[in-house]
């Protein structure tokens, strides 16, 4: 217990696992919590203070699935191991040491990740220059070794972190938001910036910091925090890191926390991917293709170019007649080899982790001969660039590997024959006289049996006594008095003995065999060494995760119903039967044969960027906006768009608001969300934003609410000029349409039909002439005499409504209003120089000529 105290004082956050013998065991408030849960069994062991000490405990073999649960749980793990094996002789407790602390963003196992999903440690420090407000991050996946960082404005940090949606977090607990609090590990001190440049420098082994790259200062400090925590996690050793890479988040779509958990990308948002876009797009078949698809779908480019290649790149190998099958056949046998690389450099590998190398090394041949032959100079670049990462990158260790490894792998080290026979001479020595040894033994067995008369005597191992003669108890009897025979050890049903053969032979034996598993161990370590030196296997794997996300979109394209947009520089949208994929995907899956999505058309041109979308709930107005935002990501992620055609102008930042919930964890109501979201929307959108806000204004008085609705939509049109879809129930507002020249009016069609309301899930120009509500009411299952009540009610309010219109300021004069141009106002220069004026067909240089120009009129001009 002296032990145990000292070593949770050295972490104290962390839950204990205590190795003793073949269990990790918990003591105090650690197996209070440990057993709490994971629903095990609470005991006592020994006493402190008097009273007796709770204690719990866990099988070492079965620990990665407690660990896994644990660490679901939000708990750390630290790990205590035996550092030295028994001595004979050996009196007190054993040596023993933390060799781990086991945290969400450091895990290596893959029983505690999920294979699809990066795996994120993330560090944030402020920049150390005070007058700066520059947030530094780093960001590290352990298991694959993937290092990235940024810099970003402290008011862009939470876009950040909603789009890594890192494990772990390291920072200081007011730069993270409430939602993200859970995620913040014990609180760490940032280094200076001398000492983090000092501590990144080390860690890679060159003099300076500057040596792998530019880094800001923020930057490095964050890189910093990160290493170090790693470092501590795994016991003072540094796993294998890839050499931190900085990353713009200039050439990213910005997408904000709500318009991700509105859209639901990655996962819904009860954490599934199953009706997640992901989910409904995903047609990888490989661990590391699906994680690199899920980047793509998180951060969408921006830069035309970029998502131009990857299409040709799909596009290409879906031209080619039978390749998609091929490549899928070959990614279907190749591993993980970017979490293999992670286990074996954090000394966590096994066998199984050497074969998924040289399988990621098989594939990447097989991959190189499947492709080579079809290409050629007009083959699309990202296509050569991988089928030339893939050639030859290591073709000295995968011989090493073939020539290694055994046919079939054991799970663990410990459990030894992973080395194939004729690789090592010396090996294959100590195997046969450690194999012959054995044979020797079973031949002496039954010589023995036939020289004493027993037939039931057998040569057997034990733990303490090596091998040894057991016989039946009344059988040993007879044997006491034979002098070549030691008796060793009596129960009430057996008898043990040994003799000097016996005993020079266990000793052979063991010899033998502890050479033999000590040399393949020997043997594992150099092969490791060797392929943690290979830096072509990052690329290798890097380019096989390429290839399975391109034959995902193939596969996705295959058809016709998808298309490959075309993405330009511009301020063009226009979708032609757009879906949406997630809704699609559970009408397909629902198998009724009614079950038809109906699609849509999109467009905002330039003379018409806003559309103000009016209908009744239940009539797809929400679907509507999501599928159009969601073809933007898809288009900007470089993947087919489920549509006949798209064309869409690069999207720079992309707003969601859509639906609405209370915030109770942060106080805040329905209507206090809806106006924090709106007002991110307003100070952040521009031109080359897309805007898709469903009810705006719904969450409060009906006077309030129109008012702010209608200066919302004046601003998203003529103040920032986003491309815009605004979905309302304000009929009101299609009074706008009149005076915003650039506002088109759309609804969603409805139909009556025999008393009954149809909806018929389409998008066509026009005004809703009413909302349905009671319509709406009635399905819900609302009670007759009240929707009968409620009909009456909406009558009388309608009639009084109208009459009270006139009053009504804001309203009043805009049926009657006359468009400014058609006013009879007196002529001047003034006016007829402003009625001249075509501002869209200004360049910036013109205007502020023609500004000056107007300024001028004014001053001499008394209108």
């Amino acid at each position: 217990m002296a032990q145990w105290f000292e070593l949770k004082h050295q972490e104290p956050e962390a839950l204990l696992f205590f190795r003793m013998g073949d269990f990790y065991e918990l003591f105090f408030g650690d197996a209070q919590a440990a057993a709490m849960a994971l629903d095990i069994a609470l005991t006592a062991r020994g006493n402190h203070d008097g009273e007796p000490i709770p204690m719990c405990g866990v099988p070492v073999a079965a620990a990665p699935a407690y660990l896994s649960r644990l660490i679901r749980r939000g708990f750390r793990v630290a790990v205590a191991e035996q550092t030295q094996a028994p001595q004979k002789g050996q009196k007190g407790p054993l040596p023993r040491a933390i060799v781990r602390v086991v945290t969400p963003g450091t895990l290596t196992e893959d029983e505690l990740l999920e294979a699809g999903r990066a795996n994120l440690l993330l560090a944030i420090a402020r920049s150390p220059n005070r007058r700066s407000s520059m947030i530094g991050a780093a960001w590290i996946d352990i298991s694959t070794g993937a290092f990235e960082t940024a810099s970003v404005p402290e008011t862009g940090l939470t876009e950040l972190l909603a789009r890594l949606d890192a494990a772990e977090i390291l920072a200081e607990p007011d730069l993270v938001p409430p939602e993200q609090s859970s995620r913040l590990a014990p609180v760490a001190v940032p280094p200076g910036l001398d000492s983090a440049r000092t501590l990144v420098a080390r860690a890679y082994g060159v003099a300076q910091m500057d040596a792998l790259g530019d880094f800001l200062d923020e930057q490095a400090i964050a890189c910093a925090m990160a290493l170090n925590y790693i470092q501590r996690s795994q016991a003072g050793a540094l796993p294998r890191l890839s050499r931190p890479s900085p990353q713009g988040v200039s050439g990213a779509l910005g997408i904000d926390p709500a318009t991700r958990a509105s859209l639901d990308i990655l996962r819904t948002r009860d954490g599934e991917t199953k009706h997640s876009l992901f989910g409904a797009v995903a047609r990888t078949i490989t661990a590391a293709g699906s994680r690199l698809l899920s980047q793509w779908l998180a951060s969408p480019l921006t830069d035309a170019a970029r998502i131009t290649a990857r299409q040709d790149g799909w596009l290409w190998l879906g031209s080619v007649p039978g390749l998609t099958g091929a490549l899928g056949d070959i990614l279907k046998r190749t591993p993980d080899p970017a979490r293999a690389l992670g286990r074996l450099s954090a000394g966590r590998g096994q066998p199984r982790d050497l074969a998924s190398i040289r399988d990621t090394l098989i594939a990447a041949d097989e991959v190189t001969a499947l492709l080579q032959p079809v290409c050629n100079a007009d083959t699309p670049a990202l296509i050569r660039s991988l089928t030339a990462g893939l050639y030859g990158r290591a073709d000295t260790l995968l011989e090493q590997l073939q020539a290694a490894l055994a046919t079939e792998l054991p799970a663990r080290i410990e459990d030894g024959g992973f080395i194939a026979p004729g690789f090592s001479a010396e090996l294959d020595h100590y195997r046969n006289l450690r194999d012959e040894s054995r044979r020797i033994i079973a031949g002496m067995q039954g010589e023995l049996s036939a020289r004493y008369g027993i037939g039931n005597l057998r040569i057997k191992h034990h733990a303490q006594l090596g091998y040894v003669i057991e016989v039946p108890a009344a059988a040993g009897a007879k044997l006491k008095d034979r002098p070549e025979l030691s008796f060793r050890q009596g129960t009430a049903s057996l008898a043990r003995f040994s003799t000097e053969e016996l005993a020079a032979l266990d000793r052979a034996i063991l010899e033998a065999a502890d050479k033999a598993a000590s040399l393949e161990r020997a043997l594992f370590n150099d092969l490791c060494a060797r392929i943690l030196k290979t830096p072509a296997l990052d690329e290798v794997a890097g380019f096989l995760a390429l290839a399975d996300v391109l034959r995902s979109c193939v596969l996705l394209a295959e058809g016709g119903t998808w298309c490959r947009p075309d993405v330009t520089d511009g301020t063009d949208f226009h979708l032609v039967a757009c879906r949406h994929p997630v809704v699609e995907a559970a009408l397909t899956e629902s198998g009724s044969a009614d079950a038809r999505f109906i699609p849509n058309d999109c467009s905002l041109p330039p003379q018409h960027r806003a559309m103000l979308l009016t209908g009744p709930n239940m009539a797809g107005k929400s679907t509507f906006l999501r599928q159009t935002a969601l073809a933007v990501i898809l288009a900007q992620a470089g993947l087919p768009v489920p549509a006949k055609e798209a064309r869409i102008g690069v999207v720079d930042r992309l707003f969601s608001r859509v639906g609405g919930a209370d915030d109770l964890a942060r106080g805040r109501s329905t209507f206090m969300v809806e106006m924090t979201e709106t007002a991110a929307i307003l100070n952040q959108a521009g031109p080359k934003s897309l805007v898709v806000v469903d009810e705006i204004g719904r969450g409060t008085a009906t006077l309030d609410g129109l008012a702010i609705a209608w200066a919302t939509l004046e601003a998203l049109h003529t103040q920032l000029g986003s491309r815009t879809i605004f979905a309302t129930h304000f009929h009101e507002l299609g009074a706008l349409t009149e005076f915003l020249p650039r506002l088109a009016p759309y609804t969603m069609a409805v139909r009556e039909w025999r008393g009954e309301v149809i909806f018929q899930h389409e998008v066509r120009p026009g005004a809703a002439r009413k909302s349905w509500g009671l319509h709406v009411a009635k399905l819900a299952g609302i009670p007759p005499s009240v929707v009968s009540r409620a009909g009456r009610l909406l009558t009388q309010f309608e009639r009084e409504q109208a009459e009270a219109q006139s009053s009504l300021p804001l309203f009043e004069a805009a049926p009657e209003a006359t468009p400014p141009e058609a006013q009879p106002v007196a002529s001047s220069p003034l006016l007829e120089a402003v009625d001249a004026l075509r501002p869209d067909d200004l360049s910036p240089r013109e205007a502020l000529a023609a500004l000056y120009e107007l300024k001028r009129l004014a001053a001499g001009d008394g209108t």
